[in-house]
């Protein structure tokens, strides 16, 4: 795993001037994600869950970024990022990142993976903590 200062050194994380529009429109894009997993689920479509819902909290994730003044080039670094600005502060939950990081594997191995098909419990499991986790950004950002 990539420490935080390694992400800043290699220029995958970066500091610019916060953002807040750049914030509420990546919120507004991880709730459109949100909506198509939920879509994605009721047709079946269990693959296609996993990356939305990921993609839902990737972009809810970013939201925090965009608002810190922080622009990503790797989903690593930006899990890094949230682990110790916001989980070693008290103001996000270790499970919560730790699911991000999960889901986050899952989501990798859904679209690269040669012998992975999401079953529906799983995909089920993804959407639900695609909600719980824009729910949190939500309200960490309010």
């Amino acid at each position: 795993m990539m420490r935080l200062d390694e992400c800043f050194r290699k220029r995958l994380l970066r500091k610019e001037r916060p953002d807040l529009e750049k914030s509420k429109r990546s919120i507004e894009v991880a709730e459109a994600k949100l909506d198509e997993a939920e879509r994605a689920f009721s047709h079946r479509l269990l693959d296609a869950t996993v990356v939305l819902a990921y993609t839902t909290m990737f972009h809810a994730a970013r939201a925090i970024l965009f608002r810190d003044g922080i622009v990503e080039k790797s989903h690593v670094c930006l899990i890094e990022y949230l682990r110790e600005k916001y989980v070693n502060t008290g103001r996000l939950s270790e499970s919560l990142i730790n699911t991000l990081d999960s889901i986050r594997v899952d989501r990798h191995e859904t679209l690269y993976g040669l012998e992975t098909e999401s079953s529906e419990k799983d995909a089920r499991y993804c959407l639900n903590k695609a909600r719980e986790f824009l729910s949190t950004v939500k309200n960490t950002l309010a």
